[in-house]
């Protein structure tokens, strides 16, 4: 399925519910003359403060379904980064090389060999008359190598029943790793083909077995930390922008004057910054499903329990920040001094295996970190929640620690 048209099917459906959910609340809605009031029993003290906590999460829910910009920034902007590294690093499965191949020869073994090497997978073949344009294309890297076929390359020798010659393949410094790659997998290929007119045998020889059903691919790998930059933006970003907006309006202050707790404020936010995160990331799997083939191996009810913990952990540091902050220009640099470290550090774009070693010591104890590792253990290696019981030992420990600074450093003004 082309991305274009799927972000177009995805778009359409969320105007759809969109415009189904408006005029569903319009038809529910009874008139003023037809509502009768119906006595209702009181409410025990306990239970008006679970009311209170899901009144708040409702309005919150609804104050972001009306908010294109929030929508935009918890759906799209995860999405538009989704299918960056997913052109990226999606279709890199099978082994491939851009090549020039130069045919200096005029055998039909050599024109079947180009035309071989055109139909295959392997070698991508740009269309290059001499080694001068080829070598142009390798200084600006659009090319791997160029192949040239000498003159010889494929014609039948004096005292030779069959065809021979040797191609040479250039490269330059830059593509030194993929030409020495390129040059296996020729040297494999024409072993074949010399298979074929001269009967060789190997005293040693190589073997390969499959030990496990499932592997890491670069897009489950990468989708992984997506899912993590995703939860980012939903616990940090949505708390800092909005927390400072509404003290500069005076809503938090007239809170304060009512029976509302702090608590219940937070508690409030988290259900509905949860069910908010669902309903993006529920968009971002059926996207990478259709496009990019994700694979999830593990159990869905488990991954969708972590997801849940790690945006609720998250969501203590923006909690933390926009309570504590009294303007957006106090928040932003705090929540950048945050921010960055973790999605460079955790795993979010880049795997934590290509760091050094100290780094990877250090960075596995970012709050983000945990989270990503149990994301992609789930997803990608089927693992329970017991295999993950340091993943939610760290998390739980960074979130006890995360909500109790978030608790002293609030402010409703």
């Amino acid at each position: 399925m082309d991305n274009g048209y799927l972000i177009l099917i995805v778009v359409a459906a969320l105007v759809v519910v969109r415009i189904g959910w408006k005029l569903l609340a319009r038809r529910r809605a009874p008139s003023s003359a037809t509502k009768k009031p119906t006595a209702r029993k009181p409410l025990k003290p306990w239970q008006k403060k679970i009311y209170t906590v899901y009144i708040f999460a409702k309005l919150n829910t609804r104050r972001y379904f009306r908010d294109r910009t929030a929508i935009f920034f918890t759906v799209a902007f995860p999405l538009i980064f989704m299918f960056v590294f997913g052109g990226l690093f999606g279709n890199n499965s099978n082994l491939s090389f851009k090549v020039a191949i130069i045919n200096q020869s005029q055998s039909s073994f050599s024109k079947q060999f180009v035309t071989q090497a055109k139909s295959g997978k392997i070698l991508r073949v740009s269309d290059d008359a001499s080694l001068d344009q080829a070598r142009e294309k390798m200084n600006r890297g659009e090319l791997d190598a160029a192949i040239v076929l000498p003159g010889d390359f494929g014609t039948v020798k004096t005292g030779q029943a069959y065809p021979s010659g040797q191609a040479k393949i250039y490269y330059t410094q830059n593509n030194t790793q993929a030409a020495q790659t390129l040059t296996s997998v020729l040297e494999a290929q024409f072993k074949a083909i010399n298979g074929k007119f001269v009967n060789t045998t190997m005293p040693f020889s190589v073997t390969s077995q499959q030990i496990s059903g499932h592997s890491l691919s670069a897009f489950d790998y990468t989708f992984s930390g997506l899912l993590g930059f995703s939860i980012i933006g939903l616990g940090i970003f949505g708390p800092i922008n909005v927390f400072p907006e509404l003290k500069k309006q005076g809503i938090l202050r007239r809170f304060h004057t009512t029976p509302l707790r702090v608590w219940q404020y937070f508690l409030s936010t988290m259900l509905s910054q949860a069910l908010i995160g669902l309903f993006a990331m529920t968009v971002m799997f059926l996207a990478a499903t259709f496009v990019f083939h994700l694979n999830v191996v593990g159990s869905l009810l488990e991954l969708i329990a972590f997801l849940v913990i790690g945006i609720i952990t998250i969501l203590g540091i923006g909690l933390a920040l926009g309570g504590w902050a009294k303007n957006e220009r106090q928040v932003a640099p705090l929540a950048n001094i945050v921010v960055f470290p973790m999605m460079f550090l955790s795993g979010t774009f880049f795997p934590r295996y290509l760091m050094p070693d100290w780094l990877q010591n250090v960075s596995a104890f970012l709050p983000l970190t945990p989270i990503i590792d149990g994301i992609r253990l789930i997803a990608t290696e089927g693992k329970s929640f017991i295999d993950l019981a340091p993943q939610l030992g760290l998390i739980g420990a960074w979130a006890l620690i995360i909500y109790i600074i978030a608790f002293r450093v609030f402010r409703w003004e």
